[in-house]
């Protein structure tokens, strides 16, 4: 079994950093792809960024040059830092992953709760 938990969300000022965290644990042999996804009250999901196992990343438009995406392999751990947050970023935020479980090649994938962003003075 496998578990995401994330971490770091909260209220923050227009022009503030926050930093997220997704954590895999449980049976993990390494995090293979990982997204962050947010959705807004009344608005549908949105990619914000992933990044594979080589660690090559991509991003929103709307967050290119604000975000970036990266990842511990030793910790099994996948960061969102946010830098010049807008009220617009106000969302909740979950991450996704594929996951390998063992060295066979079996695999998971799934969510994690969802951690809630708040832009706002």
């Amino acid at each position: 079994q496998v578990q995401l938990v994330e971490s770091g969300g909260g209220l923050v000022q227009p022009g503030g950093s926050l930093s997220l965290s997704c954590a895999a644990s449980g049976s993990v042999v390494s995090i293979d792809t990982m997204d962050w996804y947010r959705q807004a009250p009344g608005q549908q999901r949105e990619l914000v960024a992933g990044i594979v196992k080589d660690g090559s990343a991509q991003y929103a438009d709307s967050v290119k040059g604000r975000f970036t995406i990266s990842r511990d392999n030793a910790v099994n751990t996948v960061y969102l830092q946010m830098n010049s947050l807008k009220p617009e970023d106000t969302a909740v935020y979950t991450c996704n992953a594929l996951v390998s479980i063992d060295q066979i090649g079996s695999t998971w994938w799934g969510w994690g709760q969802g951690t809630q962003v708040t832009v706002s003075s």
